[in-house]
């Protein structure tokens, strides 16, 4: 039988090494499992006229933080260039949301975003298609005071990228 202080050392021993094998541990963190893409689609504007285009994206992500680097070309019978830093936030391994903010770039009247540079903020979403390369893509685009009369550009793409 064991006395008291044997159950006293083996029990303390016990803590010890379980507290030992817990700081050695990492906590787990939802982080998105891709990161960048080259990515076409379409674009469709709902400001003074609805206009279509093709839409061109390219995601660069800061693997250290939960930011990166997005621009979005829309092509069509005009063209807007609409460069955006984002927030993003994992929702699942696949799945991430994000915001961003950038400025819209416009050449010629009939682009989804307006027809003049403005101040834009992009809501969206990439979902990483398993076991593949692919990821799928959907924003918006609010061009604020994106119309040389007034009033904001509004436009919604989607596609499909290739990681990198």
């Amino acid at each position: 039988m064991k006395s008291a202080t044997q159950l006293w050392l083996s029990a303390f021993s016990s803590l010890a090494l379980g507290v030992t094998a817990v700081s050695y541990v990492e906590p787990a963190s939802a982080q998105a499992a891709y990161g960048s893409y080259v990515g076409v689609g379409g674009s469709v504007g709902f400001g003074d006229g609805t206009n279509a285009s093709g839409a061109v994206a390219f995601r660069y992500r800061i693997l250290e933080l939960p930011i990166s680097f997005r621009t979005q070309l829309l092509v069509g019978s005009g063209v807007a260039i609409v460069p955006t830093v984002s927030y993003d936030i994992p929702l699942n391994w696949q799945t991430e949301a994000y915001i961003g903010a950038g400025v819209s770039f416009t050449g010629g009247d009939e682009t989804p975003v307006g027809d003049s540079t403005a101040f834009v903020l992009q809501p969206g979403i990439d979902h990483a298609l398993p076991s593949s390369q692919l990821t799928v893509f959907g924003n918006a685009i609010i061009a604020f005071d994106g119309y040389e009369d007034g009033g904001s550009g509004v436009s919604v793409q989607g596609g499909v990228g290739l990681q990198f």
